[in-house]
Parts: C-alpha cells; structure tokens; sequence
C-alpha cells in the first residue's frame, strides 16, 4: 500500500523554483558588473558554455539555480546604486558641458539628426549621461566624456577622477519569446569609433595547442578543429567591437524559416547548382575541373539583416533591407550553356528565396545583362541590413589563413576551414553555437557561396570558355584556356586544378 506518510513528507520539502530575470537580462547583469563568464561559471561550478545556455534562454534547476538567482539580484542591486550615485555626481556637470559642446562644435561635423537634451539621459555606447541625442538616440559626442574603450587602451576614456562604474546597455526582449527590433548604436558622422587592435586570437590558440600536444601536429589540429565553433564566436566578438550596429543573435523566427518536422528542412531555397551541358560539339576534349578557394569565406560579404525580421507585401525591392522573399522565378532559357541561377527545382510556381539569390536575378535581368525577366515578388521578411557585418570578421580568417598557406601551416589551415565553415553550418537549430541563433544568415551564406559560383560560370562564358559543369560552392569545369580568365593559386581569389580529363574521341565517330 502506497506510503501517505512519505508522500506527505516529499510534498512539504518540495520547494518551488526560486525566480529568476528574462534571459535577454542575465547577460547584461553580468557584463555590468564586469563579471567574465568564465568567472561566474568557476564561481557556480559549471562550464562557461552552461552559463551562456542559461543567458540564451535555457533554465537552471536545483541548488544551483539559487546560486544563480543570488548573484543575479546582487548585480542588480549593484548596478542600481551605482547609477543612482553617479548620475547624481555628474548630472549638472555634463548638462554645462554639453551645451557648450554644442556651440563651440558648432554641429558642423555631426549628422543633422543631432539635438541637445534638455536634461541629461543614459548614452547608449557607455551608460553614463550625455547631453545630445543622435537621431533619437542619447549619446556623447566627445570620446573623452564617453565610458567606451578607445583605440589602443584598455580602459574606458573618461575625465579626470575615479572611472564611473559600467552600466549595461538597454536590451530588447529575447527573439525566441518575442518580437524585437535591432539594437542600434548610433555614432555620429566626423566621430566615428574605431575598434582596438584585434589580437592575434588564431595564431596563440596554435601555438597554445601545439605546446600543449608536444607538437603532435595531427593532435594539435584535431584539438583545434574541436573547438572551433567557441574560438570563431571569440574571433567575431574581437572583430565587432567599435562597430555601428549591435545584432539580434536570437530572433524570433517567421514559419518559413522554421523547420517542417524534426528532421526536415525550412521552406527556404538556397539555389544550391547542380548542373551540366546538355551536349558538347563532336570531338575530343580536355576538360579541367576546378576549385574555387574558400568558397564559404568569401561568402561573408553579403548583406545581412541586423534585427528582427518584418513582414512585407508587394513587388518591390529595398536594398536596404535583407531577408528572405517568395518570389516567382524568371523562366531560364540559357540551360545548354549556363546553369539556372536558381539551380535545378522540378517544381514550378513560387518559392522562398534569400536575399543573395534575389539581387542575383535582380541584376542579371537588368539592361546590363538581360539574361532573364525580373522575378516576380509576393512577400519578403526583412529587416534593415548592412553588407559589411561579417567584413572584419572575414579579413582576420583571410588573413590568417594567407600566412597558413605560405608558411605551409596545415595545422593553422584546417583550423581557419573549420572556423568560418561551422561558423556557418551552426548559425541554424544546432546545439554547438548558442551564441548566435540566425537561420535566415546561414541560409543567405550559403546561397551567396552558390551565387559567387555562377558568376564564375558567368564570366568563363563571357570570356570564351566553354562550361561544362558546376556544382556546389566550388566546383567548376571548364574547356579551353582558363588560365588568361582564372589566377591560379590557393588564394580567396585564385582557384586550383582538381582534376584533368578527357571526353570525346578525335574521329568522326
């Protein structure tokens, strides 16, 4: 027979879950109190990975979470009394001095948008009161009343006297639970930020791995290659400080970008080509199969959306925007000697595109090119987008991976591959990177990736090649002399032979 007893003494010493702050709130907790993850994990006993699960969403249980819960008021309170404190000491200085910065700036090298705040408010860059608003957004125009870190220094800029303590910035709702907006930093024209200096990141984690594996080289590189979604999500970090815009890493995501069923895909087509000539001319022929280098590295460079996607309706393009858009494609009547640029789709009708695609037909259909009509589009979710996002992020991987090469450091190269490759592969539903939760970027890199391609098909047509074949990111056959077309080399920009053939017979026959 059941034991009530026991029952009832389980039921009293139950304890309910102790609260705990919205998720997109425990990071900025932390980083105001200058508190490192892996600080906090030592601190709780846990890996720092775990304490970035709990920040993106996930939830702590047992004695744990009231550690958690406990250090997460602490900084609360914290924070609270030290921006009470310093607004006090500092509110009537910075009132004076930003209305005199105002008329001895003379707002001659500032955007229009900039206006003197009748009473002080938080900077979005540093947390400290400014005096002007920057198109709507409160900031200091002077980097020497700002709390940021300057180019070259380790600690933020700020007047004479002890440093304010550091004030995390607002942040908008999580997008798993929500519907947020970018979160923009404004930085006036003439005043722009510059980032410090990017450390060497790649180089001191091979060199790290080396000593730590007796120079084992394959057990250095297989380390390495282990961990090179966390050290890519570092690099980037290092990459963006200073930058102009901050990023929505965990937006709420539209049905199409989600997946149909666990083991399905998203409605999103990537115009991933698979194609090959119908025919050749009769004949013998020597075909040179080639590969285009980093295929997915030069693929950074595209436009990608910074906040929460909208929804839209309409045939009309703004490039200003990114995103995704269900298009009707264009019909391709260039198949005997260029591949569709929406690759090989049986089904007719409309389909979801990502951006990369959509400017790709955009401007082969225009007067320059006229390959095809202009798609035709029906919806798009988008948001306001920038080309160069990922562009310093991708220089640092270029740029480590050009000394791999002529120093013949495979150890450094495999790294570099696997850095910006499952830097990509992850940015979708994956449990190895939750740092950054974008599908609609996965998506549009890998299509850019497939967009680079055709136009290389483009320009070998152009030149008088005559293409043969092209599939995926990086491959591409070709007749004739590709060599006055190509660079040859194991640059971003160069491409190597992968293979020689020969098809055909020399007779007639």
């Amino acid at each position: 027979m059941t034991d009530f007893g026991a029952i009832d003494a389980l039921l009293a010493g139950a304890k309910k879950n102790v609260p705990l702050p919205a998720a997109e709130e425990r990071r900025s907790l932390r980083e105001g109190t200058a508190v490192s993850r892996a600080q906090l994990a030592r601190a709780l006993g846990v890996s720092p990975s775990t304490v970035g699960g709990w920040e993106s969403g996930r939830e702590p249980s047992g004695e744990v979470r009231e550690k958690y819960a406990y250090f997460l008021e602490g900084a609360r309170t914290r924070l609270a009394a030290d921006t009470a404190e310093s607004t006090a000491d500092t509110a009537t200085a910075h009132t004076a001095s930003a209305h005199t910065d105002a008329e001895s700036a003379g707002r001659g090298d500032y955007d229009d948008d900039v206006d003197v705040l009748p009473a002080p408010r938080p900077c979005v860059l540093c947390g400290q009161p400014a005096g002007f608003q920057v198109a709507g957004f409160p900031q200091h125009l002077d980097h020497a009343q700002c709390g940021v870190v300057q180019p070259g220094t380790t600690e933020p800029a700020t007047p004479e006297g002890p440093a304010p303590h550091k004030v995390p910035r607002r942040q908008e709702p999580s997008g798993r639970q929500g519907h947020p907006g970018p979160r923009i930093r404004v930085v006036p024209v003439g005043r722009r930020m510059h980032p410090a200096d990017t450390p060497d990141l790649i180089g001191t984690a091979v060199e790290a791995a080396l000593a730590e594996h007796s120079g084992d080289v394959e057990a250095a590189t297989k380390a390495l290659v282990k961990r090179a979604i966390p050290d890519a999500m570092a690099l980037l970090d290092h990459t963006r400080q200073g930058g102009r815009y901050d990023v929505v890493a965990h937006p709420w995501l539209p049905d199409v970008l989600r997946k149909q069923s666990s083991r399905g895909a998203d409605q999103i087509w990537e115009a991933r080509p698979k194609w090959a000539r119908p025919e050749l001319p009769q004949g013998e022929h020597q075909i040179t199969a080639l590969d285009v280098n980093g295929a997915y590295l030069s693929a950074l460079k595209t436009h990608l959306p910074l906040g929460q996607l909208e929804h839209s309706t309409g045939d009309h393009h703004d490039r200003r925007r990114a995103g995704v858009h269900l298009i009707t494609p264009p019909d391709w009547d260039h198949e005997t000697y260029l591949p569709n640029p929406i690759g090989n789709r049986d089904e007719p009708g409309p389909l979801w595109v990502t951006e990369s695609t959509l400017r790709l037909l955009l401007r082969i259909s225009s007067p320059k090119y006229g390959l095809c009509d202009p798609p035709e589009i029906h919806e798009s979710w988008t948001s306001g987008a920038t080309e160069g996002l990922l562009e310093k992020f991708r220089i640092a991987l270029k740029d480590a991976r050009d000394r791999a090469i002529a120093a013949d450091d495979e150890v450094t190269l495999e790294y570099v591959k696997a850095m910006y490759s499952k830097f990509v592969s992850t940015l979708g539903e994956s449990n190895y990177n939750r740092e950054l939760y974008r599908t609609d970027w996965m998506h549009l890199i890998r299509s850019q990736a497939f967009a680079n391609l055709w136009w290389k098909a483009h320009r070998a047509y152009d030149e008088g090649l005559m293409v043969v074949h092209a599939m995926g990111t990086d491959e591409l056959h070709v007749i004739g002399d590709w060599r006055a077309v190509f660079p040859e080399g194991r640059g971003v920009t160069e491409v190597k032979v992968k293979d020689v053939y020969t098809v055909g017979t020399a007779t007639a026959d």
